[in-house]
């Protein structure tokens, strides 16, 4: 009981020496210390807003090579993958009977010649007797209609001899058009028909090559609102892609026209975009992504993704440096990305101090001593996707 009666006695006077021995020799409390962020000022700036679009290559050209003669094919004379001219004879097809066809309508066009040489010699003879009344009137016109009914055989026999001299120039089938050939479906031994469904190769010219790319009609009412805005403009032609293993391609396409009415089964429009091709690396069919500059934003503001944060319902929210240097969380909203910024399109102003670095030690309402930070000169960006609203593409705004 005196133990206890002791330590209640004694607490007081411990706590007192305590606390006189924190305010120390002069009595005051020692200063606050307040904590310090990295921070950037933010500057609007010229920013490119781009699409990328899925899409297909096409063939800048493309047709098959099919028989306008029939026959028993006899020789190949190209390599399967080879690149062809337009006019190179890619087949050989049996031209025997083709021949004699066309030796006969030679032959009638000389029999023809012939007889329209006598006739003509007999016509103006008759003349010469008609003038002298050696013969009638009717027998001189007969000479004479003869002679035309000669000259009109000749023009015919000369029409089958020309239609002969095709025929057997389709026995050398040819290449329509310049590109590189596919495999051949047919070996010589085989029969062809004039004209038959099946191709015997296909040709495609791959030097450009086209790209189709797909766009919702949503998006194009997005941008048509989008360009509707102060500070807005039309972006450019230009079109880049990304292959189908996530690189660039290193050539620029251009972006050529767009379909005029939207498709009511898929509610997507079509664009085609031409890329050259000079080393063959796009191949008809290739699945591809199409980066478009849909339009350029004269004074976006942009901040670095990794300022932005969540609150408890999810709306993204940014740190500022406010008055008397205390701490204060806006709510943002986030019109895309672009690249590692974020556009804020309202929440924040050109000039506030964006907190970027020691997020995680302060709190709204908190005195913090803001330190500048490296930041980026303005400068025009490409932003990506959109956060919000679809991208759309320029083409569609224009009206191609």
């Amino acid at each position: 009981m005196a133990r206890l009666l002791y330590k209640i006695l004694t607490t007081p006077v411990a706590l007192g020496l305590t606390l006189m021995a924190g305010c120390g020799p002069a009595g005051k409390h020692p200063p606050m210390m307040t904590t310090e962020v990295g921070v950037v000022t933010l500057l609007s700036a010229e920013v490119a807003l781009q699409s990328e679009l899925p899409g297909r290559t096409v063939a800048y050209r493309m047709s098959d090579v099919r028989p306008q003669a029939s026959g028993i094919l006899k020789r190949r004379l190209f390599e399967e993958g080879a690149v062809v001219s337009a006019g190179q004879v890619l087949y050989l097809i049996d031209r025997s009977a083709y021949q004699a066809a066309y030796d006969q309508a030679n032959a009638d066009v000389a029999n023809a010649e012939a007889l329209e040489t006598s006739s003509q010699l007999k016509d103006e003879r008759y003349k010469q007797l008609l003038d002298m009344q050696g013969v009638s009137r009717q027998e001189a016109d007969d000479a004479r209609a003869t002679h035309l009914q000669a000259l009109a055989s000749i023009a015919l026999k000369k029409a089958a001899l020309e239609s002969a001299r095709i025929n057997l120039g389709y026995t050398r089938i040819r290449a329509p058009i310049s590109g590189r050939i596919g495999k051949s479906i047919v070996t010589a031994g085989a029969l062809v028909t004039a004209n038959q469904d099946t191709a015997l190769a296909t040709i495609r010219a791959l030097d450009p090559i086209y790209v189709d790319l797909t766009q919702s009609s949503a998006q194009l009412l997005d941008l048509r609102r989008l360009l509707g805005r102060d500070g807005m403009k039309s972006g450019s032609r230009r079109v880049r892609l990304k292959l189908e293993d996530g690189t660039d391609y290193a050539e620029t396409g251009t972006l050529k026209f767009q379909e005029v009415a939207v498709d009511p089964a898929t509610g997507s429009v079509t664009l085609r975009a031409q890329f050259p091709n000079p080393r063959g690396e796009l191949l008809p069919g290739m699945y591809v992504r199409a980066v478009l500059d849909e339009a350029i934003d004269a004074s976006a503001l942009l901040v670095p993704q990794l300022s932005i944060s969540r609150d408890a319902r999810g709306n993204p929210t940014a740190m500022v440096v406010g008055r008397n240097d205390q701490v204060e969380q806006r709510q943002v909203v986030i019109a895309r990305s672009a690249g590692n910024d974020y556009i804020i399109s309202s929440g924040l102003q050109p000039g506030d101090r964006l907190i970027v670095e020691g997020l995680n030690k302060i709190h709204a309402g908190d005195r913090i001593r803001a330190v500048a930070v490296q930041s980026p000169a303005p400068k025009s960006a490409a932003a990506n996707a959109p956060a919000v609203w679809p991208a759309a593409s320029t083409a569609l705004a224009e009206g191609l």
